[in-house]
C-alpha cells in the first residue's frame, strides 16, 4: 500500500461530501433500484432524453467517471479509495450491457473508459484479498434487482 496524503484525505472526503449532495444522491438511489437495462430500448423506457430519469443517468455516470479519472491519475491512492468505496463497480456493472452500443452511438470508443479500467482493478483488488467476493455481490445485486421488480409487478397488475 502506498502512502497516503493529508491532501488525497481531503479530496477523498470532499468526494463524499459531493456524493451527499441531495440532488446526486437522489439521482444514486433512482439509477439503482431503477436503472437495470441491456438494450436501447431499455434505456428510452427508462430514461427517456429530456427526463428527469436521464438527467439522474447522467448525473451518475458523469460523477463515477470523474473520480475514476481522478483515482486513475494516481490524486488519490488508489487501495485507500479502494479501501472506501465500491459504488462506482456497481454502477458499471449496471452499464456495461450497453457501453458498446453507447461507445458507437457517441463515435467515442473511450466513452466511461475511466470507470471501467478503474472497476476493473477494484474487482481484482477485491478477488485477491476476498476471493469469491465479486460473484457473491453480482448475486447479490442479482437478488436486490429481482426484489425491486416484484413490487413494481404487483402494481402493474394491480
Amino acid at each position: 500500500m502506498g502512502q497516503v496524503t493529508s491532501e488525497q484525505v481531503n479530496l477523498m472526503l470532499r468526494l463524499y461530501e459531493e456524493r451527499r449532495e441531495p440532488r446526486l444522491r437522489e439521482a444514486r438511489e433512482w439509477f439503482s433500484a431503477n436503472f437495470h437495462v441491456k438494450n436501447e430500448a431499455d434505456v428510452m423506457r427508462v430514461c427517456p432524453p429530456g427526463s428527469k430519469e436521464n438527467a439522474y443517468m447522467r448525473m451518475v455516470l458523469s460523477y463515477w467517471e470523474m473520480v475514476a479519472s481522478i483515482v486513475n491519475r494516481g490524486l488519490i491512492e488508489e487501495d485507500f479509495f479502494f479501501e472506501n468505496s465500491g459504488e462506482q463497480w456497481a454502477v458499471w456493472e449496471q452499464v456495461k450491457p450497453m457501453i458498446g452500443a453507447w461507445r458507437a452511438m457517441f463515435s467515442s470508443p473511450t466513452f466511461l473508459s475511466n470507470l471501467e479500467e478503474q472497476s476493473q482493478r477494484l474487482e481484482a483488488w477485491r478477488e485477491k484479498r476476498n476471493p469469491g467476493s465479486n460473484a457473491a455481490i453480482r448475486k447479490l445485486l442479482a437478488q436486490m434487482q429481482q426484489a425491486l421488480q416484484i413490487p413494481k409487478a404487483h402494481a402493474a397488475g394491480g
